[in-house]
């Protein structure tokens, strides 16, 4: 089987690799370490990525978050057009990416479940994700606030059912009336929960927590919940506990709209990067020009690159990737390379459970790889050992 050497600043789990090389067989990274020490090629010679300097080598990055992007939405998607929104994540180096679906009615949310499970079925997706429709009202954001009902076992068992097992998380409110139904249906199908649009109290947020089977996350933290205060700690607090304490992972949108960049160091350093996932939240925008998009059943309107409600000024999602972030993060908010790349990699296929199968430059791992140029924008993407167009 034929080799291919990747070689340059190469960013490990753990460290970062001045000089380096990765070699690909087939669909999997065969060995990765120094450049001089690597077995397969004479390291001066590299007819894959050009010689050792500006260029960087990433695993590629991995999305639990994301609505859509390059003029398409998941929560309107046909089979066919949500591909598209795949593809142009993948470009810009997502190699691994849950779709992200928000409140609708049951038949819309049957409908676009069973069509995503296409993209899932077929590898292109590792799976999909319900934001919603069990939140609270009051902390709607961009969520439609008529689709927003108590837990409703049958309804969620017929969007399930349509997937047929494409379904990974569920982000809900731990106030929500029928909750105790919802940890059992969760339970039952194998679905990670996650906490977000809530506006209840601290106790409560740990003690779903605990309740909840499997990897839980905390949806987007911050957005969607009530502020911290010294005499209401309120959700941000029994995240940032449950994270310290290795019960949750954190969702953080580190695009410079929903988070300032201080409070992005400030979870790291409180948590560290092995609890934070960079998500892009990603709508239809990422990627296009601005102007008048849908999210779900609202109108959404974006200037400057900021999505908001067109009716209210809500935040209505991101336009940006999880690469984007990891630079953002690095840039601006003065976190190390190397946690900036875990926590758009590592940490979220770890919540996913494909932790032994991608997420990191590691021998044996399936071979996703993102070649960037000193700054971080992605010259390059292989996937599978297989580069994107």
């Amino acid at each position: 089987m034929t080799s291919r050497t990747f070689r340059g600043r190469v960013v490990t789990a753990d460290a970062v690799i001045d000089d380096g090389a990765v070699v690909v067989r087939g669909d999997r990274i065969d060995w990765v370490g120094p450049a001089a020490e690597c077995p397969d090629v004479d390291p001066a010679v590299d007819d894959e990525a050009g010689p050792a300097g500006p260029r960087t080598v990433l695993p590629g990055m991995v999305d639990v978050h994301c609505h859509g992007g390059g003029g398409v939405g998941f929560p309107d998607a046909t089979t066919e057009s949500a591909g598209a929104a795949v593809r142009f994540h993948r470009r810009r180096g997502t190699t691994t990416m849950l779709a992200s679906l928000v409140s609708a009615p049951a038949d819309v949310l049957v409908r676009q479940t069973a069509a995503l499970a296409d993209l899932w079925r077929s590898g292109e997706i590792v799976g999909v994700h319900l934001e919603g429709p069990f939140l609270a009202v009051s902390r709607c954001g961009a969520q439609d606030p008529a689709s927003i009902v108590p837990v409703d076992v049958e309804m969620l068992d017929r969007v399930l059912d349509a997937g047929d097992g494409a379904v990974r998380s569920m982000t809900f409110a731990p106030e929500v009336e029928g909750v105790d139904r919802l940890i059992d249906v969760l339970a039952d199908r194998d679905v990670r929960g996650s906490v977000g649009h809530t506006d209840t109290d601290a106790g409560t947020v740990t003690d779903i927590v605990r309740r909840l089977a499997g990897p839980v996350s905390a949806t987007h933290l911050f957005n969607g919940m009530p502020p911290f205060h010294h005499r209401a700690p309120g959700p941000v607090a029994a995240c940032l506990a449950g994270a310290a304490r290795g019960e949750m992972m954190l969702e953080l949108i580190g695009d410079g709209v929903h988070l300032d960049p201080e409070t992005v160091r400030t979870v790291v350093d409180l948590v560290g990067p092995d609890r934070v996932a960079f998500v892009s939240d990603a709508m239809a925008a990422a990627g296009v020009a601005d102007g008048p998009y849908r999210l779900g059943a609202l109108d959404v309107t974006v200037t400057d690159g900021v999505a908001r409600l067109t009716t209210g000024g809500a935040i209505a999602g991101g336009t940006s990737t999880v690469l984007d972030i990891v630079r953002r993060a690095v840039d601006e908010s003065g976190v190390d390379l190397v946690s900036a790349v875990r926590m758009g990699s590592a940490t979220p296929a770890r919540f996913l459970g494909l932790e032994s199968t991608l997420g990191r430059l590691e021998a044996g791992l399936r071979a996703d790889l993102v070649i960037t140029d000193d700054r971080l924008v992605p010259v390059r993407v292989v996937r599978a050992g297989e580069d994107v167009d």
